[in-house]
């Protein structure tokens, strides 16, 4: 490998961390685990394994046509989309109802494959897909707080084990606008008491402060929970 070429490749690698930097930079601003640093070393990695692959097919493959090349460039590559798999599902935590870290899941896979567009040279189109990441990431999100979303809770009930309880806090939820909740529901024999437990989807016009409190003046109920 030439001066000229180094210098090449080395410029792949710069680009790379820097677009991967932009990305995982707006990461870091909203506190996200995977940000800045966790960006800018994916793509830094990809584009190295990308250089390192497109080198071993240069070094390795067989360009005389007497028999079929060995080295498949591509391979490498490939390897980096799955493994990135197992850094995005590491973002990803459930708390409670919901699920954060999606969209840095997706950012890390979109940095993945900033690094091996710019390890194989296509800077104008690696430039291209960081710009639109930023725009999804900084503009939709605005739009995203101006729409109408569903709000999902879950409920738990605690409360003595009677022939009606179930129903009287279906009637609660059909107060508050809630109907078709699936419910597990978890008795105590010995204590004759019951735990009903279920995600509903909160009406638009409620709140859960006025659920809380329906639930709370039931006969019977011991305890209650919105989470």
């Amino acid at each position: 490998m030439g001066p000229d070429l180094d210098i090449q490749m080395l410029l792949r690698l710069l680009l790379a961390s820097f677009l991967g930097g932009l990305i995982g930079l707006e990461r870091e601003i909203h506190g996200r685990p995977a940000g800045f640093r966790t960006h800018l070393l994916v793509s830094l990695g990809s584009c190295l394994f990308c250089i390192t692959s497109i080198e071993f097919y240069r070094l390795f493959g067989n360009f005389s046509g007497s028999g079929p090349i060995g080295i498949d460039p591509g391979r490498i590559a490939a390897q980096v989309v799955t493994g990135i798999g197992f850094l995005g599902a590491g973002a990803i935590i459930r708390e409670r109802a919901s699920i954060r870290g999606l969209t840095t899941a997706a950012c890390l896979w979109v940095a993945a494959a900033l690094g091996i567009a710019c390890g194989v040279g296509l800077f104008y189109l690696a430039i291209c897909v960081t710009l639109v990441a930023l725009a999804n990431l900084l503009l939709l999100k605005q739009v995203e707080k101006r729409l109408r979303r569903d709000t999902y809770v879950l409920v738990k009930v605690w409360g003595n084990d009677t022939l009606d309880f179930i129903s009287r806090v279906y009637q609660v939820l059909a107060e508050c606008g809630i109907n078709q909740v699936d419910a597990k529901i978890e008795k105590n024999i010995e204590k004759v008491t019951i735990f009903v437990e279920f995600q509903i989807k909160r009406a638009k016009e409620g709140s859960s402060a006025d659920l809380l409190a329906g639930l709370s003046e039931l006969e019977g109920v011991k305890k209650v929970r919105v989470e």
